[in-house]
């Protein structure tokens, strides 16, 4: 106040990028400065080493590059420095050990080599030391644990090896201890925990440290957090654990504990006296014994209890169900006996339950319906008898139910069947199941996976499966269906997997099968089959299908080696009196369509004209509707490759040329068809890049019934849309070339696509409706983002004549349109914004956003914010970190993935992960002036590119 200068500057959260202006360092007066959470890049300006009056730097969150400047040493009162999440490389500068004064030192989550400096070990004022997250190695300098008011230690998530320090152990400061994911080996002291009498957080998972957990654990009774799992510990778990008393969590999984005897559980017992454990992980031991009944009077906090992938025999004990806030229980892989107890049934908050492999037997207890919130419920492979409880459809909520592999006997209960909540798994294989498959199985339309094999299943097979428009993996084998193949199944287009073998159906092979575009493996072997065996599709493949125990089919490819077809089958001309009476019905038919087909032209040629071409559009040449006929057979059902709000899309074949392409037919009865079809033309018509989907050409016409048609011809793309490779289940399609490398690719691809849009055009365009299933990957997954028939021109937008003309319904698809839409703002490239935000959540979690567990408030946005930094693992698409699923592998035996993926050390993977959930978060900040721009969103992905993976690609340029 006296000298009337600056003493603190605090802009964090502002939103703010570009360059930290060097004239920073003219504010001689500063003790305080705040930058943390926004956008700043390029390096720290080498200005701010003048600010020698400087207590407290905070440039945490940011993409901050380059080196950590050495001059930082000129802020000699500095106390705290936070340089965490940003781009920082090279080594940790020694001038930091000159900071005398510093007491708080965050550098986690960068790109820092080389060994920790010894120097550090000069800070003598050092509280919190943070080196988490970046790529350091070598061993832990002595030096460091010598610092008396250290409490708090992260170096977590490096390469860092040899045994830690002997000098940790007598660290009476220390409170908080976190060493997880490094190569650390050796044991650890017996008397440790004597010497660290008030540390409250211990984490060394993911090494290689081994021995038995040190017997004086039991004097650690500040002790909150305890987590030592995937490493080789071995032997008993003391029972003195159970002195740690205000212990919230215990994970010990993918070790070597127990000894596979009668007392290796007698550890639970001590634990009752925890009464704040929440969390107790034990999964992948070598624990034998039965459960002591004692687990009943454990915590009533508790909520995850995992300890499958054990020998443990002896039964359930029925005190359990005590346990009443419960959310995850995972018995799996064991020896246990007995029957599931009927006080399972008090899991009202239950949402995960996995029982299987097992040798339980009696009756699934019908209280399991009470179980409302249950996500998965897996009983597979156990010996259970009696029916399928009806009360299991009270459970509105599953996702996933396996109870195969049992003796479960009579009919599929219709309140299971029509559990709409359904999409991952349902699998009743291999029971003794009776009866028929009841066609109410139609209303599981999000359902992935379908397995009813190896039972007594009767009738025919239900045509409604066709509406299970989700389904990829369909096995019916092993039953007694009769009847023929449901003609249905042919609108099955996302169907990878059909099992119809040792069946008693008849009838022809449907041709529709052959249709199904990504269809990979295909048997209907050992049924009474006949007629002449298709030749498309799937059918071109003989080592993916199997048509043998069929002796009345004949023709197909020469592989197979059928005989020929009689001509009479080949040319359809068996004449039988129902084809007849078909025929007869169809032209009557026909005749009616065509009396109101007729009237509905005229009406309209009345009040518009048979023209409904625009100026717009005559930019576009035109094909005929006779052209599309032929290149679609017709439109044929067999060439429906996908369909959307306002149309239809088919592969055709364009004569002469033979050129593939997708064309796109709009509903022109759909309210707004006739908009989006305008919509797209004006979008399409003038923009080129390489990552939008390319327009040939369009028709405005009139079809042979004379009614009014439009439709638009793009390029044909062969590889599908991101939607489909980001919730493939049944992982037919090739998933080793969709790593994070290559969903960092598309990504980049999708954000230039948006910034051509945006910046690039004559006149900027808001595409409005920006979401996997629009964008398209080539044969180079070269990703072309599609379906412009909600794009606005800003012009248009912004020109208050055409206001009320410029809207088609919900600007966007829910989930992915901004919420400013949502109560009327006009659209705008914040908009867009948005959704790209929503789209990287989506690759990064592989959750979409209208996913069920998304309620109450709860959105992919805040799912995700709630969750970094420390918990991002735990949301992380599983698929983007093979080498944390391997067992107790060290890092050097990881399999390779790929050629690129195999040279990103995990703690890379972490850091890029990290980096792009923030971009996630920042473009999808529920206020639009929160949001970043295009342009900034394009840069830092290139440089996360650039970081991370030197510029490696594996696109074909």
């Amino acid at each position: 106040m006296r000298h009337q200068r600056v003493t603190a500057l605090n802009l964090q959260g502002y939103a703010l990028h570009g360059l930290i202006s060097p004239y920073i360092g003219n504010l001689s007066f500063l003790r305080y400065v705040n930058l943390q959470n926004n956008s700043f890049y390029g390096e720290i300006p080498k200005e701010i080493g003048r600010l020698f009056r400087l207590q407290q730097l905070y440039l945490t969150n940011n993409t901050l590059g380059g080196q950590i400047p050495t001059n930082l040493s000129g802020c000699s009162e500095l106390k705290s420095l936070s340089l965490s999440g940003n781009n920082f490389f090279g080594e940790i500068p020694m001038e930091l050990s000159f900071l005398t004064k510093l007491e708080q030192l965050y550098i986690s989550m960068n790109n820092l080599i080389g060994e920790i400096p010894a120097s550090i070990g000069n800070l003598s004022s050092l509280i919190v030391l943070s080196f988490g997250i970046n790529n350091l190695e070598g061993k832990v300098p002595q030096e460091i644990f010598r610092l008396k008011n250290l409490t708090h230690v992260s170096i977590a998530s490096n390469k860092l090896s040899g045994m830690l320090p002997s000098t940790l152990y007598n660290m009476s400061s220390l409170t908080f201890f976190s060493a997880g994911l490094n190569k650390f080996n050796g044991s650890l002291p017996a008397n440790m925990f004597l010497t660290l009498p008030n540390l409250e957080q211990f984490g060394i998972g993911m090494n290689n440290i081994s021995g038995p957990i040190p017997t004086s654990i039991s004097n650690a009774t500040r002790l909150l957090l305890f987590n030592i799992p995937r490493n080789n510990f071995v032997g008993q778990i003391p029972t003195g654990i159970g002195n740690l008393r205000d212990v919230w969590s215990i994970a010990m999984e993918y070790n070597h504990l127990g000894t596979n005897s009668s007392n290796d559980l007698d550890f639970l017992t001590s634990l009752t006296n925890c009464t704040k454990l929440q969390v107790l992980d034990l999964n992948l031991n070598n624990f034998g014994g039965s459960l002591p009944s004692s687990v009943a009077n454990f915590s009533n906090q508790l909520n995850q209890f995992y300890i499958g992938g054990n020998q443990i025999t002896g039964t359930i004990p029925e005190g359990l169900g005590n346990l009443i806030n419960l959310i995850g229980f995972d018995l799996e892989f064991n020896l246990l006996k007995g029957s599931i107890p009927a006080s399972f049934g008090k899991f009202q908050k239950m949402q995960s339950l996995t029982l299987n492999v097992n040798k339980l037997s009696g009756q699934i207890p019908s209280s399991i319906g009470n179980l409302t919130q249950l996500f998965q419920l897996d009983l597979s492979q156990n010996m259970l008898e009696g029916s399928i409880p009806t009360s299991i459809g009270n459970c509105q909520t599953l996702q996933y139910l396996d109870l195969s592999h049992n003796n479960l006997i009579g009919t599929i209960p219709l309140q299971v069947i029509s559990l709409s909540s359904l999409s991952l798994l349902l699998n009743l294989s291999r029971n003794s199941l009776n009866g028929v498959l009841p066609f109410e199985i139609g209303n599981l339309k999000s359902i992935n996976k379908l397995d009813v094999s190896k039972n007594d299943l009767s009738g025919q097979i239900p045509a409604t499966i066709g509406q299970c428009i989700s389904l990829e993996f369909l096995n019916l084998q092993g039953n007694s269906f009769d009847g023929a193949i449901p003609l249905s199944f042919a609108s099955l287009k996302g169907l990878r997997y059909l099992d119809l073998s040792q069946n008693n159906l008849s009838g022809e092979i449907p041709e529709g099968l052959g249709g199904i575009p990504i269809l990979e493996y295909l048997n209907v072997s050992f049924n009474s089959l006949d007629g002449e065996v298709p030749t498309e599709g799937v059918f071109k493949n003989s080592s993916a299908i199997s048509v043998k125990g069929n002796k009345d089919l004949c023709g197909g490819i020469t592989e197979l080696h059928l005989p020929p077809c009689p001509v009479e089958v080949r040319t359809h001309k068996k004449h039988h009196p129902w084809k007849v009476v078909v025929i007869i019905i169809s032209v009557v038919l026909f005749l009616l369509l065509l009396s109101y087909s007729i009237s509905i032209y005229w009406k309209r040629k009345k009040n518009f004209g048979i023209s409904t071409s625009t100026p717009t559009m005559d930019h576009l040449s035109k094909v005929s509707y006779q052209t599309l006929h032929q290149a679609t057979n017709g439109f044929s059902p067999n060439n429906l490759i996908g369909s959307g709000a306002f149309g239809f899309v088919y592969k055709g074949i364009i004569e002469p040329a033979e050129r593939i392409v997708a064309i796109k037919v709009l509903n022109l009865l759909k309210k707004g068809a006739e908009k989006s079809f305008i919509a797209e033309c004006n979008a399409l018509r003038s923009i080129r890049h390489r990552n939008l989907i390319k327009i040939i050409t369009c028709c405005s016409s009139i079809d042979y019934n004379r009614n009014e048609f439009k439709a638009l011809v793009f390029e044909y793309i062969e590889n599908g849309s991101l939607e489909e490779w980001l919730h493939s289940e049944s992982k037919l399609k090739d998933q080793s070339s969709f790593d994070l490398l290559q969903r960092l690719n598309i990504l980049i691809h999708v954000g230039s696509a948006l910034c051509y849009l945006h910046y690039e055009c004559e006149q900027p365009i808001v595409h409005c409706d920006l979401k996997p299933s629009n964008i398209l990957l080539d044969n180079d997954m070269v990703a072309h983002v599609s379906d412009f028939g909600l794009a606005r021109l800003l012009c248009t937008i912004n020109d208050i004549s055409h206001k009320q003309t410029s809207t088609i319904g919900i600007k966007g698809t829910v989930g992915y349109a901004p919420p400013e839409y949502g109560i009327g703002s006009q659209v705008s490239t914040m908009g867009d914004v948005y959704s790209f935000g929503i789209l990287v959540l989506e690759i990064l979690t592989g959750r979409k956003p209208t996913d069920e567990m998304f309620v109450n408030g709860i959105n992919l946005n805040n799912f995700v914010k709630v969750s970094l930094p420390d918990k991002f693992l735990q949301i992380v698409d599983s698929a983007l970190l093979p080498e944390l699923k391997q067992t107790a592998a060290s890092s050097e035996e990881e399999s390779e993935i790929n050629e690129d993926m195999s040279q990103m050390h995990p703690n890379d993977m972490q850091k890029c992960l990290l980096e792009l959930f923030c971009i996630g978060l920042a473009c999808s900040a529920e206020s639009p002036k929160e949001r970043i721009t295009m342009r900034d969103v394009n840069r830092e992905l290139e440089q996360i590119k650039n970081v991370f993976f030197g510029g490696r690609s594996k696109e074909i340029d």
